[in-house]
């Protein structure tokens, strides 16, 4: 490949990673644009597990054997295993060494020792490849994983100057990895309350969006929780707001463990003292016990004085649910008549009836005073 085309698959390789919308769809364009690169059959991009001293192959392309998955789950390799990893990560680059690749063939090393022999010639014969070059991948000063492209047999060995523009391509893939983390980081922060490190109001509407669709489509059952953490206003007048932010973050806590009794389970606070589960395929009833949990283990925090919460499912008689505003509606008046009637346990909506007071509530034309002279009543206020 001449020097313009080498340039034009390195430009290929930086647009295709910073194109990825997913660390998946990142390491995918990686190992795909460096196969096309090197003019490899097969190529994967491996990371560097330090706590547990092994190599984990985060994806696989081009010629696959049949032991190899595109995206494995288990395929891992004790570093110990292959020696040049383990000269390269713990003596060579921690003496200030450059990240060089070097090339490996079916008969043994291109480079080095003779006779050298070890784990990974005996994988390219195992494999029907005939010869490979690895590039070491260096993300923040740091050793971070390795780029690996092979041929068949019958290919073309790799040359030093293919070696060299391995470890060209191994730095174009450090920059898209560091720009995929950044992204990512951006996202986590853009779905994340910031005090309780759950989800925030954003990323529920997301989901819930996403869930009804597959309850319309499917008839898949969703279930939402809405709760409002009684005496944060108390607590914020009397002993200051740092103390409010120390129960916000107790009971979201609580909420968490709570949630986890769900399988798949969206944990979330929507803002102020308000927090809500968003569940996908459980039934009503396992929801309904975990909600009873929160509110039982909610109601002994320090200096909390319990929980309003309310359920809504689809697994209930609600009638049809066709958008997300719906199940917020009903799960929300069922969280208000909670708080009217003090109760210590959840109000499920659709559960009292064919005149259930929360459904009626919820179901309500957009009429402003009415509705809040029927939430003042629900409070035990009069209008």
């Amino acid at each position: 490949m001449g020097d313009d085309n080498r340039l034009e698959a390195v430009v290929a390789l930086a647009q295709g990673m910073a194109a990825a919308h997913t660390p998946r769809d990142s390491w995918q364009a990686a190992a795909l644009g460096a196969c096309h690169a090197l003019d490899g059959s097969f190529a994967a991009l491996s990371v560097w597990e330090r706590e547990l001293g092994r190599l984990r192959v985060l994806v696989n392309v081009g010629t696959r054997a049949p032991d190899e998955e595109e995206f494995p789950e288990q395929e891992t390799y004790p570093v110990h295993q292959f020696p040049e990893i383990t000269e390269f990560l713990h003596e060579r680059w921690a003496g200030g060494g450059g990240p060089n690749a070097w090339v490996e063939t079916a008969e043994g090393t291109a480079a080095g020792t003779p006779g050298y022999f070890h784990q990974r010639v005996a994988a390219l014969r195992r494999r029907g490849r005939g010869c490979c070059v690895v590039a070491p991948v260096v993300l923040h000063g740091r050793a971070w994983g390795e780029l690996y492209v092979a041929r068949a047999i019958g290919r073309p060995v790799f040359s030093r100057p293919d070696a060299d523009f391995a470890t060209v391509l191994a730095a174009v893939v450090a920059a898209g990895l560091a720009q995929t983390e950044r992204l990512e980081e951006a996202r986590r922060l853009a779905f994340t309350d910031a005090l309780t490190g759950l989800a925030n109001r954003r990323a529920v509407d997301v989901r819930l969006e996403e869930a009804v669709e597959q309850h319309r489509a499917e008839g898949i059952v969703v279930s939402l929780v809405v709760c409002d953490l009684n005496g944060l206003k108390r607590v914020n007048d009397t002993l200051g707001h740092a103390v409010g932010d120390r129960l916000l973050e107790r009971f979201g806590s609580v909420l968490s463990l709570c949630g986890a009794m769900i399988p798949g389970t969206l944990v979330a606070r929507l803002g102020g003292d308000e927090f809500c589960l968003v569940a996908v395929g459980p039934s009503a009833d396992d929801v309904v016990r975990a909600a009873e949990e929160l509110c039982r283990r909610a109601g002994g925090l320090e200096l909390g004085e319990g929980v309003a919460c309310g359920v809504a499912s689809t697994d209930d008689p609600i009638g049809p649910v066709r958008d997300a505003r719906r199940l917020f509606r009903l799960a929300d008046a069922a969280q208000y008549r909670a708080k009217a009637l003090r109760a210590d346990r959840p109000v499920v909506a659709g559960r009292e009836g064919p005149d259930d007071p929360v459904v009626r509530l919820a179901d309500q034309p957009p009429e402003p005073p009415r509705a809040r002279a029927e939430r003042r009543r629900f409070r035990g206020r009069r209008p």
